[in-house]
Order: structure tokens, then sequence, then C-alpha cells
């Protein structure tokens, strides 16, 4: 299993990133998708989920209305659209997938909104 997160960066205020996960070794549709993330000096925290039919999870409460899950089958990728961004949304960001193998994960993009 291969997560490989991309598109993080340095950000404004107000501003948008969109993130990527590319997956790979496993059967990507099947599976709960999922971004977590971890600002500096806290704990790791769920962002959003989806699920195999493309419902959503999770979405933490900080981000609701802001922050969008989405993913692509065919591509095997999973997105993470953020919107009106806030220096506490600065963190490094983190793709999980939950199989029946076992959770794996990305080793993080790091995003930092600051002006």
């Amino acid at each position: 299993v291969q997560l490989v997160e991309s598109g993080g960066g340095l950000v404004q205020p107000g501003g948008s990133l969109r993130l990527s996960c590319a997956a790979s070794g496993f059967t990507f549709r099947l599976y709960v998708m999922s971004w977590y993330r971890q600002a500096p000096g806290k704990e790791r925290e769920a962002v959003a989920g989806i699920n195999n039919v493309g419902g959503i999870t999770n979405v933490a409460d900080s981000v609701k209305g802001r922050f969008t899950i989405s993913k692509d089958n065919v591509n095997t990728t999973v997105y993470l659209q953020m919107n009106s961004l806030k220096p506490e949304d600065t963190a490094v960001y983190y793709c999980n997938a939950h199989t029946l193998a076992g959770d794996y994960w990305g080793k993080g993009t790091l995003v930092t909104v600051s002006s």
C-alpha cells in the first residue's frame, strides 16, 4: 500500500488549496479514505472521511463549510479542497486508508496559512 500526498504549501489567510492523495496497492474503491492533520504541539485529528459509496463522514466541526473531501475511483486519488483557510489550519495533512488489513498512512504534506 502506498499513499502519496501533494498540494501543500504556503497560503495567505482566506486562500484555498487542494490536497491530493494518490493511492496504490489495494482496492481503492472498497475502503474508507480520510484526511487527518497534526498541528505543531498537538495530537493528530481527523479532518474528513469518505466511504466506499462516496458518503462523507467524520467532518471536523472546525472545517465544516470550508473543506470538502472527494475521491476519484478511476485515478485512485482522494482530494481535500480547502477554502477560506485560517492560520489555525496550519498543520501537516495526512492521508489515511482504512482497510481490512489495517490502517495505512502517507508521509504527509505541510500546509502553512500565514500572511
